[in-house]
């Protein structure tokens, strides 16, 4: 089988073809761990909150659009899809890791380097194996309309590493919408925190903190987990009810609009 990386456009099937797709985040992944690799380590949260925002959505649609077809079209599709889980399981809870160690630290630079190789194996996997062998069993037209599927899911997927969170429906249909909304508010925080001045930035920080327990409790959440391979389970904490994930999401948007209103003002 010829590996996606040496294929060009037309081969994948076009431009809108999901392998076209597939390429061109892996494509821009590359860059941005060169980039990571070249910073200094006050520079590296700016460029690994890019690579959160391309890495997890990413990972969220291929596993809710396009492994549930690898698992049915191909007959060790289980087999093969559950190795790629275990690498995006890992990816999650290295990055969860990764937020609580100090920037320069040598466990941090420990992990950040596993974090850099189990990506790159990833994009191995996929690219030699998992996506030329779906390429055999699927149309021109097929792979168009599994395109469109993918990057609709991506648009609206969860931007940070939810390593509790079900790799796999309808755990993870779950908890998209509410790990969503609060991934991308923490996001635009944690943007604004990099180029805040030093009167700001405890707040932001605050405030990003917040977000971060809100999607702890939404990860907690009855059903979250279910559809999911023992391969890829991880223990969680004390289960919430969905009243009291809501309550807390409530609260995380309700600081978020003072905020604003507070800089408005201002």
């Amino acid at each position: 089988m010829k590996s996606v990386a040496e294929q060009n456009v037309a081969e994948l099937g076009g431009v809108g073809s999901v392998l076209s797709r597939q390429k061109r985040d892996h494509v821009v992944l590359d860059e941005l761990l060169e980039r990571l690799a070249q910073a200094r380590p006050d520079e590296e949260d700016p460029v690994l909150l890019k690579v959160h925002r391309l890495v997890f959505p990413h990972a969220y649609a291929e596993e809710t659009v396009l492994w549930p077809v690898i698992r049915t079209v191909l007959p060790d599709g289980q087999a093969l899809t559950l190795q790629v889980e275990a690498e995006h399981q890992e990816i999650n809870e290295l990055v969860t890791r990764l937020e609580s160690l100090e920037p320069g630290s040598a466990e941090r630079r420990r992990v950040l380097d596993r974090m850099v190789d189990t990506l790159r194996k990833d994009v191995r996997d996929e690219e030699d194996e998992l996506l030329p062998r779906l390429q055999t069993k699927l149309t021109r037209a097929q792979l168009q309309r599994l395109g469109l599927a993918w990057e609709a899911v991506r648009r609206i997927a969860p931007t940070r590493a939810h390593p509790i969170v079900s790799r796999r429906p309808p755990g993870n249909v779950l908890s998209a919408l509410p790990l969503s909304l609060l991934d991308r508010w923490r996001d635009r925080v944690d943007a604004r925190l990099h180029r805040a001045d030093d009167d700001a930035a405890p707040g932001l920080r605050a405030l990003s903190s917040v977000l971060a327990r809100a999607s702890h409790a939404v990860e907690q959440l009855p059903g979250i987990r279910s559809g999911e391979d023992p391969a890829t389970r991880r223990k969680r904490g004390s289960v919430v009810g969905w009243g009291a994930a809501a309550l807390v999401t409530v609260a995380a948007a309700w600081t978020v609009m003072l905020l604003a209103r507070r800089r408005h003002r201002h």
